[in-house]
């Protein structure tokens, strides 16, 4: 009887349904067009045509949290406008921003589920399930014995040649140079605050073993300042540049740390800083949450300011110890049955052209690396535009792409690959780790089953299908795996021949103007 808006619609089916089973688009006809036989003729329906909002119609915020919520919604997806019908992941959110969402929601004083932003993916939705925040995590500084996490315990397995030598590392750029006293401030408060950056691990007769220093034992980072404003010539700074920072990527020590050293590189063009720091101690998150609080803490170091960081996150320890429990509670059992099963499954290997001897490494000097640059355009239609066909996430498109390749060139319609997961998956309650540095990432084996000669739609939908099955996003198969005090099962042996791992997008993170990525290299971050 009247006319209905799009924001109408979706927001009363969203209360229904399912967010993936709520229209992408909704187009107001006078009446279905019909074959002669009475049925709807689907090929006489118009076109959707819509903003890239998915058709939604834009609604500014209205209260106080869905203001935050929107700003912080165009912070994290670097979006210019959102309004509060606006799908998170229509508009580019995936997993890795739903923990910076929630992070930043945590620093303006409100607690979000994860699960919640998934199940209500649009502000109007959501508002009502953020709530005040009610508990703050202990603030004191950790120090003492910590239990290795999985994704630990895997690295020392791997017997590496050298395992002081697995950074990871970033090199940024100033062009008005960097202040040394502020630099030091900055990077002694960050390493102050977050506790697991002063980790070490020791080999004992009974492996490795970590340990949290406190704030007086040992350095907490080095920085070394290298002048190169007398040296013009380009190729020079560059040589100069990658010599010393292969000399600082392969200079940590593992038993003594600190696991965070840096080189100031002082160039005519302005200021160049390489941040190395172990993996055992850092992830794709953690960066994010080191460069916010390494851009804030800057400024106010610049500015004479005391430096004030959000509110710690839950520590790493106690994240680590509650993993140890959860590992051999009742909870986690009925997951055990599901990775048994996928052991039981017949896989052919990869073709290759030499087969591994038995022991033989693999050197990472030996590798090659493959670059590949999309347009614009392109990541754009990836990260905002494809996910509406089938309500897909970034990884669901990219493995079935992955599948099909393997198809192409191999024929086989099964392949298991490793999945590298951002490993904070909200399996322990009453513990909040969205502003916790730490190596957090979690792996584990996936069955990629796709039909090559099937259209990609079919594809598309069998990969997001499996993926769903994977109980809590494959974190329980390396708690099992190397914390559970049960017997070894046939499934832990699983040896997946390609590892795959989403990244996710760094151009947002680094939002301080004055601070950018630089061009120049920052040396080796692993051992040859």
């Amino acid at each position: 009887e009247r006319d209905v808006s799009a924001g109408e619609l979706r927001s009363l089916l969203g209360e229904e349904l399912p967010n993936y089973m709520v229209p992408s688009y909704f187009i107001q006809l006078e009446q279905m067009p019909l074959t002669p036989n009475g049925k709807i003729d689907r090929k006489a329906l118009p076109a959707p045509e819509g903003s890239l909002q998915s058709g939604a119609d834009y609604v500014e915020p209205h209260t106080a949290l869905e203001q935050t919520l929107v700003s912080i919604w165009q912070a994290v997806l670097g979006a210019k406008r959102v309004g509060i019908l606006d799908n998170f992941f229509d508009l580019g959110g995936d997993s890795i921003k739903a923990i910076q969402v929630s992070s930043r929601l945590l620093q303006a004083g409100y607690k979000l589920d994860m699960k919640d932003l998934f199940q209500y993916p649009s502000i109007s939705l959501l508002s009502g399930h953020v709530h005040k925040v009610s508990r703050t995590a202990d603030q004191r500084v950790v120090s003492g014995s910590v239990k290795l996490t999985p994704i630990q315990q895997w690295f020392f397995g791997q017997s590496s040649a050298e395992p002081h030598y697995f950074n990871q590392s970033v090199m940024l750029y100033r062009a008005q140079g960097f202040d040394v006293d502020a630099l030091h401030q900055t990077v002694t408060k960050v390493t102050e605050h977050h506790d697991a950056l002063r980790m070490v691990f020791r080999q004992t007769e009974q492996g490795y073993e970590a340990w949290n220093r406190g704030l007086n034992e040992g350095e907490l980072y080095r920085l070394d300042v290298v002048d190169l404003m007398g040296v013009e010539d380009a190729a020079d700074v560059v040589m100069a540049i990658e010599m010393k920072a292969n000399a600082i990527q392969s200079s940590i020590r593992l038993d003594e740390g600190p696991l965070v050293k840096l080189g100031l590189f002082r160039c005519m063009d302005g200021d160049h800083l390489l941040i190395a720091i172990h993996h055992l101690v850092v992830d794709g998150i953690s960066w994010r949450i080191v460069f916010e609080d390494f851009a804030t803490g800057y400024e106010q170091a610049v500015r004479g300011e005391a430096i004030r960081l959000p509110y710690k996150t839950d520590a790493f320890s106690a994240w680590a110890e509650r993993l140890s429990q959860y590992a051999n509670s009742p909870a986690i059992e009925n997951e055990r049955e599901y990775w048994q099963r996928l052991a039981q499954i017949e896989i052919a290997s990869l073709p290759k052209d030499q087969e591994r001897a038995e022991g033989q490494h693999f050197l990472i000097r030996d590798s090659e690396t493959v670059t590949v640059a999309w347009s614009e355009q392109e990541t754009r239609m990836l990260l905002q535009e494809v996910h509406r066909a089938y309500h897909t996430e970034v990884n669901d498109l990219l493995l079935t792409a992955l599948g099909t390749a393997v198809y192409n060139w191999s024929g086989q319609e099964r392949v298991l690959v490793n999945l590298e997961g951002h490993g904070r998956e909200a399996i322990v309650p009453d513990i909040d780790i969205t502003r916790t540095v730490g190596w957090f990432t979690s792996q584990y084996p996936v069955l990629l089953d796709v039909d090559g000669k099937a259209e990609v739609g079919q594809r598309i939908k069998r990969v997001k299908e499996d993926l769903r099955h994977v109980p809590h996003k494959g974190i329980g198969y390396g708690i099992l795996k190397y914390m559970s005090q049960h017997d070894a099962h046939p499934s832990w042996t699983l040896q997946p021949e390609i590892s795959f791992n989403y990244l996710g997008q760094f151009d947002q993170d680094l939002e301080n103007g004055d601070i950018t990525l630089s061009s120049h290299p920052g040396g080796e971050p692993m051992s040859d």
